[in-house]
């Protein structure tokens, strides 16, 4: 045990120190192994490992929704949801913060990352509640909290890669994902509606709009639901398996964007193709750094002395979920959700199938306090990305205005412990 902890305390200094996480791993994983067996066993091992995976089918699903994402954020269908948001609940006290949390969990449904999900809507929000004179900590605190949606909401990268490590069926994942989601967005919702109550200065209402802008805007976003019917119905009916669903709404979404008149040249949809490419390479690398580390951890026994104190400790099954909770809320200050599925899902994997824990439900449990971490002091990645977008906010203003939004995802993981039926009841009807 006094390996996995050196080694896990290893990789997160040096990933403190700016070091990339793929490389961190990969190389404290193969110099581990090299000391338990030899320089050659170790460099086959590792070899192997990064071609398992990047030769591994079930992992194809996800450039393919990478690429979706791309074509719809050059749609420019960020804006327009954030537009509708702003045609329907502008007038509302606190209805621009709304709207922006309504925009998140919408463009996270056809993106799926929460760091693009922030950036993105740092960009199309932060104007225009700027203009009605929202004050920065609201608005900041909507934008990265309403970020965190992109990992929960289906058709999620961050629930595939699970899906793939726990071999849990992707479908039922997706599934899984809807009634969490939904919630937080209430919970987020009701954040803004009590924020505003309390002090009202700090969301004025903005000038209304007419019926017809409103039902003009509202139309303007419908590929995003059809997308989002198409990907889910197209799945739990059967009709294809989760990468022809991903491979349908790549094609609906280009679709999409060319009859808005974008991506009709091949330098625009060379550029998305690059950046697909790109952002795979980085959570393929990930990946593959991870399992040589996580193939370390194997030899030097940790999962196996992990369920050894668990039985020691006598530790019962939702114990050992909150001390998991627990360590990826730590980790999530510092990684982005892959990374800390990576590191997490494969070490404990033994422990939870030898307590029978449901893993549908323990997947919709990480999801929660990874988002958790992505906006969790000292160091939320979300908190991050909105400073880097809007630099001329302090970092303790957005802290200050996530804080109340924390407490909401607090609630959220509470009430999925208490009634674990919030995260299994649709996959269980399927």
């Amino acid at each position: 045990m006094l390996e996995s902890i050196l080694a896990f305390s290893l990789v997160i200094g040096l990933c403190l120190l700016g070091l990339p996480l793929a490389f961190v791993t990969l190389i404290v994983g193969t110099v581990g192994v090299a000391m338990l067996r030899s320089l050659d066993a170790s460099i086959i091992m590792a070899s192997q490992q990064v071609m398992d995976i990047f030769l591994k089918d079930s992992l194809a699903v996800i450039p393919i929704f990478i690429l979706m994402g791309n074509f719809i954020f050059r749609a420019g269908i960020a804006k327009e949801l954030y537009d509708a948001g702003y045609a329907t609940l502008g007038r509302f006290r606190g209805g621009l913060a709304m709207s922006t949390i309504l925009s998140c969990a919408g463009f996270s449904a056809v993106c799926g990352s929460s760091l693009a999900t922030a950036a993105t809507m740092s960009k199309v929000a932060m104007p225009s509640m700027r203009q009605y004179r929202y004050c920065d900590s609201l608005s900041t605190g909507a934008i990265a909290a309403g970020g965190t949606l992109g990992i929960m909401i289906p058709p999620s990268v961050p629930l595939i890669i699970y899906g793939v490590i726990a071999e849990q069926d992707i479908g039922k994942l997706f599934l899984a994902g809807i009634i969490p989601g939904a919630m937080l967005v209430v919970l987020y919702l009701i954040v803004a509606m009590t924020w505003t109550s309390l002090r009202p200065e700090s969301g004025p209402a903005a000038a209304p709009s007419t019926l017809g802008k409103i039902i003009r805007t509202t139309l303007m976003v419908w590929p995003v639901f059809l997308l989002f019917c198409i990907i889910l119905g197209g799945i739990y009916g059967g009709i294809f398996t989760p990468t022809e669903a991903a491979s349908v709404g790549a094609g609906g979404a280009l679709l999409f964007a060319w009859m808005k008149g974008r991506l009709r040249s091949t330098r625009e949809l060379l550029d998305c193709l690059v950046d697909a490419v790109i952002t795979t390479a980085m959570i393929l690398a990930v990946a593959a750094g991870a399992m040589v580390f996580a193939n370390y951890l194997n030899m030097v026994g940790a999962p196996y002395l992990l369920v050894d104190a668990v039985n020691f400790l006598d530790l019962g099954a939702l114990q050992v979920v909150i001390v998991i909770a627990v360590i990826c809320i730590l980790l999530g200050m510092v990684f982005e959700s892959i990374g800390i599925l990576f590191l997490v899902i494969p070490v404990f994997i033994p422990t939870l199938l030898a307590l029978n824990v449901d893993m549908i439900w323990f997947g919709i449990v990480v999801i929660i306090v990874i988002e958790l971490g992505l906006i969790t002091p000292p160091i939320g990645m979300n908190v991050f990305t909105v400073k880097a977008t809007l630099p001329d906010i302090r970092i303790g203003t957005i802290f200050k205005g996530v804080t109340p939004f924390i407490l909401a995802n607090i609630v959220a993981l509470i009430l999925v412990f208490l009634f674990p039926q919030i995260a299994v009841f649709l996959p269980g009807l399927s």
